[in-house]
């Protein structure tokens, strides 16, 4: 992690000083890696207004986007957490969306819905066959985040008492979970619900469905809120660059990306 934030710092000192003619005044934010693309889409729209600012989203995990915000390696933390842990406490918290975490399965898989105990099972390595869920007879491919994930902490927090089955495969983004279960008939993974896509299924979770309107209504059970976070008040371009995030353009391209505004 210390060589991520090291690179975060080198980052920033090329927004600032390359290129020709004005400088421009940079802004990092790194961190969730679920949240990166929909930051970068926020970014791109900001700078298109505010040409005088550039923006770089990096990822590397909610850990790391905490450490970065500590430390000063980036100016803006991303962390997608359930619970923020202590030392978050130290920063200063802005909740700009909330995202719903699908459990996923390969489309050729005939489960349509799992308990929260048949989940804690499966990831535990407790439940090692589809054909005990009802799938066909075909051992479980458990595919997982890495430590430092918000989705995993937030994911593993809400279905508790999780300790990962050694034949779990992790994998160190939402995307790549989402590539592995589409090319794997027998895997299971979770990830945003803002990255799903046709290519794969998302299960029913205690019969309620991934969606937007399931997360709003306060029925789908797997829900994380999503955090930019500062070491004080942000100020100048970073306050900036935030309340664009939080405002009413912001939250619609949020919204319309697949997530769920804050408000």
């Amino acid at each position: 992690m210390r060589q991520t934030l090291l690179a975060l710092v080198c980052g920033v000192a090329i927004v600032v000083n390359g290129g020709c003619g004005k400088q421009r005044t940079a802004v990092t934010a790194a961190g969730s890696t679920a949240f990166q693309p929909f930051a970068e889409k926020l970014a791109e729209q900001f700078m298109a207004k505010q040409p005088d600012i550039a923006v770089t989203i990096q990822g590397g995990g909610s850990a790391l986007g905490i450490q970065a915000a500590l430390s000063g390696a980036a100016q803006i933390g991303m962390a997608d957490l359930v619970q923020l842990p202590p030392e978050a406490q130290a920063l200063t918290a802005v909740v700009v969306a909330r995202d719903g975490i699908a459990v996923v399965v390969n489309n050729a898989n005939p489960v349509k819905n799992l308990a929260i105990e048949q989940i804690r099972g499966i990831f535990n390595g407790k439940i090692r066959n589809w054909k005990e869920l009802g799938g066909a007879d075909h051992a479980i491919t458990v595919v997982s985040r890495e430590a430092g994930s918000g989705t995993r902490s937030s994911f593993e927090k809400i279905v508790k008492d999780v300790a990962l089955t050694k034949d779990a495969i992790i994998q160190d983004s939402n995307g790549t979970i989402r590539e592995t279960v589409i090319m794997d008939a027998n895997a299971i993974g979770y990830l945003s619900h803002g990255l799903l896509n046709e290519k794969l299924k998302a299960v029913t979770v205690q019969g309620t469905s991934c969606t937007t309107e399931e997360v709003v209504a306060g029925r789908y059970p797997l829900v994380r809120p999503v955090y930019l976070l500062t070491k004080g008040e942000p100020t100048g371009a970073c306050k900036a660059f935030i309340d664009y995030v939080c405002s009413a353009e912001g939250q619609k391209t949020i919204k319309d990306s697949g997530l769920i505004p804050a408000k």
